[in-house]
């Protein structure tokens, strides 16, 4: 399954490229061409043009920090009733309070990033107050290094390895994982298949997601035959390297392997 992006800087969908934030740019889309950094334009499309049935959303002022973008994300989990319950949203949430002003905002799933954690005791409180159903945990990488908060440096150990973040999460009653490597999103160079592979043999039950790399329906192949659920996909989307054939075809197979 294909999960499309929307990264959201001050209201404008921007393109994410190798985690250099300061230097995003709106998105300009095949899909929405002539409404460069349009968010509810782009979320339209994916749901028309393209069929997806889900949709993430990173906040990054809230994720760098600022308020969470409320009336944005609003905006969005109103804009079309296929959507009602499929918003997955990382606005920098570390506690519960955060927690709860997502999911009021009209968020489906919180998900909660590596890099914004402070204690994967807090992590533990949003999942048993809120749900395991309704949280995502986001392995934040760059470039296969695990991005932690300076509040998690030293409760990490002196070298943590994402699988043993990984790992803990998952202690704390997570039952969904995602995989992000900011570094490789917009690169086209493909995800970590390895690690994907690594994940899935430890950590059998749980719903396996990753973003960060993808070029082609190659690439989603791949992933799933590492044992991903669901693709993260945007500068692919945004170019019509991957397009709304992709997206049938994959929901299908997911379908009947039901």
């Amino acid at each position: 399954m294909i999960i499309p992006v929307l990264d959201l800087s001050h209201g404008v969908a921007v393109h994410a490229r190798a985690g250099e934030r300061s230097h995003y740019q709106p998105v300009r889309s095949v899909l929405a061409p002539d409404r460069d950094g349009d968010p509810q334009t782009l979320l339209q499309a994916f749901r028309e043009t393209l069929g997806a049935e889900e949709c993430y959303v990173a906040d990054l002022d809230a994720i760098q920090g600022g308020a969470v973008q409320r009336a944005t994300i609003r905006e969005l989990a109103q804009l079309e009733a296929g959507f009602a319950g499929a918003l997955l949203v990382d606005a920098g949430t570390h506690q519960i309070g955060g927690a709860f002003e997502v999911l009021a905002c009209g968020a489906s799933e919180v998900v909660v990033g590596l890099e914004s954690l402070h204690a994967f005791s807090d992590l533990e409180a949003i999942v048993r107050l809120i749900g395991p159903s309704r949280v995502v945990f986001s392995l934040d990488l760059r470039l296969g290094s695990p991005l932690l908060h300076p509040a998690m440096e030293d409760a990490a150990g002196a070298h943590p390895d994402a699988m043993g973040l990984a790992a803990q999460a998952v202690e704390t009653g997570v039952r969904s994982l995602l995989v992000l490597d900011i570094g490789r999103v917009g690169t086209g160079c493909g995800v970590d298949l390895g690690l994907l592979e690594g994940l899935r043999r430890r950590f059998e039950r749980e719903r396996l997601l990753a973003g960060g790399g993808v070029l082609t329906r190659r690439d989603l192949d791949r992933m799933r035959d590492a044992g991903c659920d669901a693709a993260l996909v945007a500068s692919a989307l945004h170019t019509g390297r991957i397009g709304a054939a992709d997206v049938a075809a994959l929901q299908s197979e997911a379908s009947a392997s039901r």
